[in-house]
């Protein structure tokens, strides 16, 4: 009951303020890193799934590896991962996305490629050591380039054309990596793994005064199972 109200209180008054702030560009940091974040663009300060993102990125090995960030927003984990010495490709449907993570390239002297383009549509053919994905989870229609940001369609078709073609960009060896909270249908988003013959293991989780975030790893199931 605490949690709901919380919840509600949150959705009343923290929310609209966020909204109201971010009509400006406001700055990040994150070890080291400066960022600034353009209006419309997902701002990692100020919700927890890119922090807690960066907090499992923490545990891995990054150096040499070929990394694949769908939606990159503000560049935030494409920057970490090129600063651990991964060699990145970032890419957004939002063209305002885009430029923000190559803005904030120039800004922390990194360089690594960044792509215009809806999920994998636009990437060329290859293969990718370690996939992260922030994904939009809330049912409904994104209307304009921002709302691409929390928006998977009414029935989830965000994520259905990412494990359609999510095959194609992997080998045997990827790590592919899903940050979730616990507010989402997860039902639906594991029908869609299903169908396409994937499964979810949980890997990382961390809880804070309003949520639960998690970060699911995404592996071949030849059985479909999930």
């Amino acid at each position: 009951m605490f949690q709901k109200g919380l919840r509600f209180a949150v959705s009343t008054f923290y929310k609209p303020f966020v909204k109201l702030y971010l009509r400006k560009k406001r700055p990040f940091r994150y070890k080291g890193l400066k960022l600034m974040v353009e209006p419309g663009v997902f701002h990692p300060g100020f919700f927890f799934s890119s922090k807690v993102m960066l907090h499992f990125l923490d545990t891995l090995s990054l150096k040499g590896l070929k990394v694949l960030e769908i939606g990159s927003g503000s560049g935030i984990l494409s920057l970490y991962c090129a600063k651990m010495g991964a060699e990145v490709t970032a890419c957004d449907i939002s063209c305002t996305a885009c430029e923000n993570t190559k803005a904030n390239q120039l800004k922390n002297g990194l360089r690594f490629n960044v792509l215009h383009s809806d999920l994998f549509s636009s990437l060329p053919a290859q293969r990718f050591d370690l996939i992260l994905v922030n994904p939009p989870y809330y049912k409904k229609t994104p209307r304009n380039d921002s709302e691409h940001a929390w928006y998977c369609g009414e029935e989830g078709e965000y994520f259905e054309r990412f494990f359609r073609d999510l095959n194609t960009f992997i080998h045997k060896s990827s790590q592919v990596y899903m940050v979730l909270f616990d507010g989402i249908d997860l039902q639906m988003i594991e029908r869609h793994a299903k169908k396409n013959r994937f499964a979810f293991t949980s890997v990382y989780s961390e809880n804070n005064w309003i949520e639960r975030n998690f970060i699911l790893r995404i592996e071949s199931s030849p059985a479909g199972n999930v």
